[in-house]
């Protein structure tokens, strides 16, 4: 989520540019054919592993997250071509629901992709998603770059001066050559923090989303487009909250920063103070527009049964090493190499990962347009140093970590993690607005480095060496994958609907949590192919229930779910007794059970469950269990 320059008014007229001929338009269009084609190429390249049998094969860092994201898609399709609520379910955690407006709903996409979920189900649909996400990201910023900001223009008014012409001037390139915004965009698209978040997170990945939302606050500062710029900036943030809503806060925190350390240079003042009362109108239309469409799920985000305020993750714990900016990400040619590291909280959350070649180029980048900019120029340039200083610092969290060690080092994330939204986001993730405007002084180094007259050609090499040095050790390599066990026939032929009615509940074993996912695998395939509705007890979600009134992973625990869900992981079964016996009959009770389901086979998402042991645990406080076709079945009588 990075910051361009903004747009400026420019008294001055626009210098006249000569008519594009038949031989650049068709260069141009030779270099984006090339850019497309290179990003089709590497997002194929990373999510290879997935394509081989979408149905069976999963992300072996994150499959919960993965099966997430198929029940979403799943039950957003199924809750939209039925009228349901798409943003609060009772279909998981029995009886108390949840509140899909404070989770990741991505309604957008289910509802975009519903014929294709329904079509060729909720697996492959999420690949094919993942897949466009990383081209379209690619895509979007290329687009950005080389076709819809402001340019710095050349000419009368002088090399680098950023300008819009006369009031409400025409939109063009960022950068004058589409090469320079194809090395920008590409390592955009497939920076680190784009690629770790390729593992099963469908709103990460929808950086696509964060070009449109800039070139239309950009827009704003046109008069005689502010209306039509709010209403359509209005519509992108409402979707952008149902997509990622993290991703969306992040990017608008960005666009302060960068504008306000803009606006502050001695250079930008007075044209602050020309702009700034009709951006503020246009501002407020789009304001006015996504308050209307985001009314409801506001009121359910923040005041909705099942709310909570703020995650129960650690700040401390998923804030960024400093030493990570340096490091090198595992999925790189680098980390292929035996050069990645482990420093990230988690394999999805390599956010930085530069690698120190990258940061020595950025520097050497900056000092290269710094010193060819006027200081109108320049203002974009220190604002957008701003920028990734801020994020980079806020990214390391509430104290300094350093290669895993902290020396007690106070930061300013200390000052602002309490507050409301702040409380909400992970740290570490700040990290990722430092990418974009990394990506940015790459594409403008390359468009100085190739101007007219160009640099000397030995100049010209260093530069490609250290390019080439910096960037190709980061070339991704394929998600690791990993076979995940198929939906049991007794869901695919639809025999459950002999024991569960419907819209009743079906307790599979262990029960679903976000390491033992199957149980919405499960109820993904049936809303998909359309069988009909059951609900169970448990769910991978983020409701309350956590350490200081905070959100928490799956609903809190109970006598049964807890005992199985320990079973399931150690393989130990403790003595069973009446009162055991009795505590699961008043859960299942609690629950509205009509039936308990174990499996022959179960996916561990981040170990492998023991089956046997869940067999004779289940048969000790349950009696003995039916067979039914890849199943063994409890019936729980009514009460």
């Amino acid at each position: 989520m990075p910051l361009s320059p903004a747009l400026t008014t420019d008294p001055s007229p626009e210098p006249s540019r000569p008519a594009a001929t038949d031989p650049d338009r068709r260069a141009g269009r030779r270099v984006d054919l090339v850019v497309v084609l290179l990003a089709v190429t590497l997002a194929g390249w990373v999510t290879s592993g997935l394509w081989a049998d979408p149905n069976q094969r999963a992300v072996a860092v994150n499959s919960s997250d993965q099966s997430l994201f198929e029940w979403l898609l799943a039950f957003g399709a199924h809750a939209l071509t039925h009228g349901e609520n798409p943003l609060f379910t009772y279909l998981i955690n029995v009886p108390d629901g949840v509140n899909l407006a404070v989770n990741t709903s991505i309604t957008v996409y289910a509802a975009v992709f519903a014929p294709l979920t329904y079509l060729i189900g909720p697996p492959a649909t999420f690949l094919v998603i993942l897949t466009l996400n990383l081209v379209a990201t690619a895509g979007a910023w290329y687009w950005f770059l080389s076709r819809h900001l402001l340019a710095p223009r050349t000419g009368a008014a002088g090399p680098g001066r950023d300008a819009a012409g006369a009031a409400g001037g025409r939109l063009t390139p960022l950068v004058r050559r589409r090469i320079a915004a194809g090395v920008g965009a590409l390592f955009i698209g497939f920076a680190p923090g784009m690629v770790t978040h390729a593992n099963a997170h469908l709103n990460w990945t929808a950086g696509w989303l964060v070009p449109l939302l800039l070139h239309w606050v950009f827009r704003l500062a046109r008069p005689r487009h502010r209306i039509r710029a709010g209403i359509v900036l209005g519509v992108l943030v409402a979707v952008t909250f149902s997509i990622a809503a993290e991703a969306l806060f992040f990017t608008a925190l960005a666009c302060a920063v960068f504008l306000g350390a803009r606006a502050w240079h001695p250079a930008r003042r007075a044209e602050t103070r020309e702009l700034l009362p009709g951006f503020a109108r246009g501002l407020a239309v789009a304001g006015a527009v996504s308050l209307v469409l985001l009314a409801y799920p506001l009121w359910l985000h923040f005041l909705g049964p099942q709310r909570f305020h703020g995650t129960g993750f650690s700040p401390t714990i998923h804030a960024e090493d400093v030493a990570a900016y340096g490091a090198y990400p595992r999925r790189s040619v680098a980390g292929a190499a035996g050069l990645g590291t482990r420093l990230a909280a988690n394999p999805t959350e390599e956010n930085s990962f530069f690698g120190l070649p990258l940061l020595i180029l950025a520097v050497a980048c900056f000092v290269l347009l710094w010193r060819r900019a006027d200081p109108a120029r320049r203002a974009t340039l220190r604002a957008l140093a701003v920028t990734a200083g801020v994020f980079t610092v806020l990214s390391w969290g509430p104290r300094v970590k350093f290669l895993g060690m902290f020396p007690g080092i106070p930061l300013p994330y200390a000052l602002v993690g309490h507050l409301p939204v702040f409380n909400a986001a992970l740290p570490s993730r700040l990290a990722l607005v430092v990418g974009p405007v990394l990506g940015l002084l790459l594409a403008y180094a390359v468009d100085t480095l190739l101007a007219d007259p160009p640099a000397p050609r030995r100049v010209r090499l260093g530069w490609a060496v250290g390019f080439a040095l910096a960037l190709l050790p980061l070339l991704p390599t394929s998600l690791l994958t990993v076979r995940r066990e198929p939906v049991p026939t007794f869901i695919t032929s639809g025999a459950w609907r002999d024991y569960v009615s419907p819209g009743g509940v079906l307790a599979p074993l262990p029960f679903t949590l976000d390491v033992t996912p199957d149980g919405q695998r499960w109820q993904a395939y049936a809303l998909a192919h359309r069988q009909g509705e059951f609900a169970i007890p448990s769910g991978f979600f983020l409701g309350p229930g956590g350490p200081d009134d905070r959100g928490r992973i799956g609903p809190v625990p109970r006598a049964t779910d807890a005992l199985l869900a320990e079973v399931g992981r150690t393989g130990e079964v403790p003595s069973i007794g009446p009162a055991e016996r009795a505590a699961a009959a008043d859960d299942l009770r609690h629950w509205r059970v009509q039936a308990v389901v174990l499996a022959d086979r179960i996916h561990g998402a981040k170990y492998p469950v023991h089956h046997d042991a869940l067999l004779r645990a289940g048969t000790d406080l349950l009696g003995p269990p039916h067979r039914v076709d890849d199943v063994w079945l409890w019936r729980v009588p009514s009460a």
